[in-house]
């Protein structure tokens, strides 16, 4: 693989990130929610920021931390902390291409959403699907720790286990 770089998303990587989203969800089943309109998940009015793991041109990789709307991982951090929900962001839309799960494109985005998380003085929770055992090593590789477990519910009326998690204290 030629040279990684992770920075700030972009308008022009709409297109080529929205197909290493549906690239992933047909090797991993992740997203379970998105793939029908990848664009228009990607660019959600709820995201504060977002970055990319991008090889000359090709996005591989993408990570966004979005707005509260409610989920399980803000309220059982808010719950436990006492924190404001307001300095509460959620990390999500994380999503990396096979091809570039070796060169350490998931812990590259985490750690730029971590850092931009703490430069805005926001305490950074998620949650993960039980299924998706790598993405859960990644993550308490990284430090963020277990806060309980939720379900998460998607499509008509389906739902799985998902466990959350707070990120490092900075």
């Amino acid at each position: 693989m030629q040279s990684m770089t992770v920075r700030p998303f972009e308008e022009a990587d709409l297109d080529s990130a929205a197909a290493a989203l549906v690239e992933v969800h047909e090797t991993d089943g992740y997203p379970v929610e998105g793939v029908e309109d990848p664009q228009a998940w990607l660019r959600s009015k709820d995201v504060l920021a977002a970055w990319v793991a991008d090889v000359e041109g090709k996005i591989v990789g993408h990570v966004a931390i979005m707005r509260s709307q409610g989920e399980d991982a803000v309220s059982l951090w808010t719950e436990q902390s006492g924190d404001d929900e307001a300095n509460v962001g959620v990390l999500a839309r994380l999503f990396v291409v096979r091809e570039a799960r070796k060169h350490a494109a998931g812990k590259r985005l985490m750690e730029a959403a971590t850092d931009f998380g703490q430069k805005q003085g926001l305490r950074l929770v998620l949650d993960v699907m039980t299924k998706d055992a790598a993405a859960i090593r990644l993550y308490e590789r990284l430090g963020w720790r277990k806060i309980g477990e939720a379900t998460h519910h998607f499509g008509d009326g389906e739902s799985i286990l998902a466990v959350c998690y707070v990120s490092p204290k900075g």
